[in-house]
């Protein structure tokens, strides 16, 4: 059976260099502890970090630079460099430069983790609009490795220790929600997120709730009328296909009154509806997890935060927290694919027993 203590290799992307992605990675493995527990290797360029060191006088920080895998050092952080050029870095101003090392950071770090060079992938923040290219005509890394692993479809999954809000909708303008909802839509995200939280987090007979669309959830009709014709048909039909699911809930009283500590998971219909509450409650314990790829991948809950950069003021602990949510569900799912396979062993799970 995969033990949890297994040191892992975790493949992490520099993100926009400008934002605070090099900060949080630096001060994520200033701390030496880190090392005995799974090895890192980052994709981007030694010269950024060289700066940054320099910057912040981050004296504890060690790194190696190495061609390839099977020089690895497991007291320091491992950089595979993805480009040479030298380039001017401004804190706090991304460029379409910068936008461009960023695509090639997260497209070595996706081939790595296709190739089971690494198992599983970290992301930085990026710049999405310095990003967007030819090369990158996506809303989003979640819209990215989708394509780039050919899913079907995903769950934005925001996960917390006691929260975790799934999206129906994700980098969609408000204008734009309502037409992008509906019954199917709904079920196969309730299918995602009730898989996720069976293989992925360990919970048995997980429980969801959804969240309606309208003020007080449509009032029977009152306030427009998805609820009633789009996402109350969804959820019966999802019980009838054995998911414990619920609702649909008002979004404001679900969360003011603490009902969500009732559920494993809250399907939200669209970005803001989910993450505002979330990243309230969840502080900077916060990970976006892509449930529904065959690979895991994970990252903070933050963007780039231009306006700090440089500034030596970044918060890591949602970056560190992505890190280990990631390393959990890829034991998570290594176990349960041997429960599944071997009855003996989710016995063994269970009830704390030796095999």
């Amino acid at each position: 059976m995969t033990t949890p203590n297994q040191k892992r290799k975790v493949g992490i992307t520099l993100g926009d260099v400008a934002g605070i992605g090099p900060e949080i990675i630096m001060k994520t493995f200033s701390e030496d502890h880190l090392y005995k527990q799974f090895t890192p290797i980052l994709y981007g360029n030694p010269r950024v970090l060289s700066y940054y060191k320099k910057m912040f006088n981050f004296d504890k920080f060690q790194y190696s630079s190495i061609k390839g895998y099977n020089n690895l050092s497991h007291n320091s952080l491992n950089i595979i460099p993805v480009w040479e050029e030298e380039f001017a870095i401004t804190p706090g101003t991304p460029t379409d430069i910068t936008g461009n090392y960023a695509l090639k950071s997260l497209q070595a770090a996706c081939d790595a983790l296709k190739n089971k060079f690494i198992d599983v992938l970290v992301t930085a923040p990026i710049n999405k609009k310095v990003m967007h290219s030819e090369q990158f005509p996506y809303a989003g890394h979640t819209e990215y490795l989708m394509n780039y692993f050919g899913a079907k479809d995903n769950l934005m999954f925001m996960v917390a220790e006691d929260l975790r809000v799934g999206l129906v909708t994700n980098h969609s303008a408000i204008k734009d929600v309502a037409s992008k909802i509906s019954k199917e839509k709904i079920i196969r995200k309730l299918q995602l997120m009730n898989a996720s939280l069976m293989q992925d987090f360990g919970i048995d007979k997980p429980r969801i709730a959804v969240l309606g669309l309208n003020p007080h959830a449509g009032d029977g009709g009152v306030i427009g009328n998805e609820e009633v014709n789009i996402i109350l048909p969804a959820v019966q039909e999802a019980k009838n296909m054995g998911i414990t699911v619920f609702g649909p809930y008002p979004a404001d009283g679900f969360f003011a009154s603490c009902n969500y500590k009732k559920f494993d998971g809250v399907l939200a219909m669209y970005h803001d509806q989910g993450l505002i509450p979330f990243k309230y409650i969840a502080g900077e314990d916060g990970t976006n997890f892509t449930a529904g790829l065959d690979v895991v991948r994970t990252s903070p809950d933050h963007g780039t935060a231009e306006d700090i950069a440089g500034k030596g003021v970044a918060d890591e602990t949602s970056f560190r927290q992505a890190i280990y949510t990631a390393i959990d569900i890829f034991n998570n799912r290594a176990n349960y694919g041997e429960m599944r396979e071997n009855p003996l062993v989710k016995r063994a799970v269970l009830h704390d027993e030796r095999i």
